[in-house]
């Protein structure tokens, strides 16, 4: 199944996201188990990911929607400290270098309410089925 065969979630207003600053968080079902996906910005663009460290499958973020080191600059994971570039997901840092981190294709569109970014999910990574609001 493709992006194109669910219908995009709505995860916040566009606004929302502040470059370097705090993610937002949604539950999602991953290869049919619980997970969470994140959201940030970077460098004025939107990304999204799987919340889950490439070393060891824990979430990231140092407090709930933390993701961010202290210069904005760098994905961290709080528990061992692997480093990620934010708009690509690859670790640069820490005990999983050269691994990435699971992409959700993610997008910034108009709607009636302003602008907005949605998620577009796919096969094996969708909303839980109490978060799949549009």
């Amino acid at each position: 199944m493709s992006a194109g065969d669910a219908a995009p979630v709505r995860v916040c207003a566009a606004a929302d996201l502040v470059d370097g600053g705090a993610g937002v968080r949604r539950a999602a079902r991953y290869l049919d188990g619980d997970a969470v996906v994140f959201f940030i910005r970077y460098d004025g663009g939107v990304y999204g990911y799987l919340n889950r460290c490439a070393h060891v499958p824990m979430e990231l973020d140092w407090v709930e929607g933390q993701f961010f080191e202290s210069s904005g600059l760098y994905l961290m994971c709080a528990t061992h400290g692997a480093i990620y570039a934010p708009d690509s997901g690859r670790c640069v840092g820490g005990p999983c270098r050269g691994a990435r981190l699971r992409p959700v294709q993610v997008e910034e569109r108009d709607t009636p309410e302003g602008r907005a970014v949605f998620w577009l999910p796919d096969g094996d990574l969708r909303p839980a089925p109490d978060d799949a609001r549009s």
